[in-house]
């Protein structure tokens, strides 16, 4: 039987919600099928099975926020019967306090060093020190090659440590709780049951665990029991917590809602922009006449007939080109470093709303695609971004962000500009306006509003409005991108 740890998805995050679970007890399962959905502080994520066989348990329940090394599923043949916990094993930390003490003392020991699951990366999970304990998501069998359960050990009278060493599996041992360091080596003294991210809680808040009585399995302490301790009641649950805000009682004033998962994210997100880059923002109203009659043709074209064709791919090309006048725009401060650093390469941020909060999954080197591989890479951007299935490494790493206004019907805004970037293009909704042309007659014209806003430690107003002034002149004569 194997227990499947809520693993670190490479975000160096703590926790993480059980949005959805795609399989049930009973079913029988291959290594890498998907077996649950959750959702991080970015976005969310699909987890498939480093274990192949039946189904036995689930241990969380949908709507509940759990913490990294969490068991949540149990995986195995049902005719197998457990092997029995001993004291090590139903509490890893306490071996490796015995081993620790027993190198203190001079002494061999062979058993194994385990990780706390919390600290393990997926991406590199040999970094974290020993692989035991380490799920493997997305290995298959032959990959991962055998993995051996650590040993079990059991604590003899007056200290002495004894090894059973188990037969080669395929699980690591699961740590479920963790103990406290400050305990005597080998003294079998087993402290408050409590996993890392509830003791650094803990710990910040100067609550003391040992005074405290667990609400969690077998008595450990949660985040709530924390909480409660500080004065500020007993917490609510985060699914209970949600269900309350979506369901008013008859009658009922108010709800509340827990801030988690991408909107938590997003606030600490913009937060920490708006006030530590000097905002400034500019705006430009251009006729688009031009680029929406070029947006028509381009869509009659056989290389665009299975790609969509939108002002907004002729706006990322314009400002893709753009940039390269103005490299200022694509760079960021590095605050810490006391340098600007340059990027020469653009990736494309496109912000997107989605019922979970905004997301910024970006177009990588969207500066080397030809027009058609854009269209490409903005429909599929998009299409998963609507599903909710934009994953971390899509939201990495961009360099400039465009926030789409205009599909609202809205004409402009002041957008906060994404953190590790230096400027946000905004832009409007196109409408049919009446329009002074050069002859000095009044037409009808489509007209957009462009806005952008920029980091004034860095790029002063000539750069701004230059970029800004590139960007609305291709637009308005997309004939001069020949000029870039």
């Amino acid at each position: 039987m194997s227990e499947f740890l809520l693993p670190d998805v490479g975000e160096g995050l703590t926790e993480a919600e059980i949005v959805s679970w795609k399989v049930k007890v009973g079913d029988t399962i291959e290594i890498n099928d998907v077996i649950v959905e959750i959702e991080t502080a970015k976005s969310l994520v699909e987890l498939p099975s480093p274990y192949e066989g039946q189904v036995l348990a689930l241990m969380v329940s949908e709507g509940e926020m759990i913490e990294v090394g969490t068991p949540i599923i149990s995986i195995g043949d049902p005719n197998e019967a457990p092997a029995p916990a001993t004291q090590t094993e139903s509490d890893p930390y306490l071996g490796m306090a015995q081993k620790a003490g027993a190198e203190e003392a001079g002494e061999p020991s062979s058993a194994p060093a385990l990780v706390d699951p919390s600290e393990i990366d997926l991406s590199n999970p040999a970094a974290s020190g020993s692989m035991e304990g380490a799920s493997l998501v997305g290995r298959i069998k032959a990959d991962r090659g055998p993995m051996r359960r650590a040993r079990r050990g059991a604590v003899a009278p007056g200290g002495a440590h004894t090894q059973e060493v188990a037969p080669a599996a395929e699980s690591p041992v699961p740590a479920t709780a963790q103990r406290d360091e400050s305990a005597p080596a080998g003294s079998g003294d087993v402290r408050t049951l409590a996993k890392p991210p509830v003791r650094k809680l803990a710990k910040d808040l100067g609550v003391d665990l040992t005074a405290l009585t667990g609400s969690g399995p077998s008595g450990s302490i949660t985040r709530e029991d924390v909480q409660s301790a500080t004065g500020g009641g007993a917490a609510m649950s985060t699914s209970t917590q949600a269900v309350a805000a979506r369901t008013a009682a008859p009658g009922e004033r108010e709800t509340r809602e827990p801030i988690k998962g991408v909107r938590k994210m997003m606030a600490s997100a913009m937060s920490q922009s708006a006030f530590t880059s000097p905002h400034v923002t500019e705006w430009m109203t251009v006729d688009v006449t031009a680029m929406m009659q070029l947006v028509a043709r381009l869509k009659k074209r056989p290389e665009f007939r299975d790609v969509k064709v939108s002002p907004l791919l002729l706006l990322a090309r314009a400002i893709v080109l753009a940039i390269k006048k103005t490299p200022e725009i694509n760079s960021y401060w590095d605050d810490a470093a006391q340098e600007v650093v340059y990027k020469h390469y653009v990736n494309l941020g496109i912000a997107a709303a989605t019922p979970r909060g905004l997301v910024v999954p970006n177009v990588k080197d969207a500066d080397t695609l030809s027009l058609v591989e854009l269209a490409g890479e903005l429909a599929a951007l998009t299409a998963t971004a609507r599903d909710g299935k934009t994953q971390p490494a899509e939201m990495s790493g961009g360099t400039f962000t465009i926030t789409n206004v205009g599909v609202f019907g809205v004409d402009a805004g002041t957008p906060i500009i994404n953190p590790g970037e230096s400027a946000i293009f905004c832009f409007g909704a196109i409408n049919k306006r009446p329009w002074v042309d050069e002859s000095g007659e009044i037409v009808v014209r489509d007209v957009t509003t462009l806005a952008l806003s920029f980091d004034h430690r860095h790029i002063d107003g000539a750069k701004g409005s230059r970029f800004l002034a590139d960007v609305a002149g291709i637009l308005s004569d997309p004939g001069t991108a020949l000029l870039f």
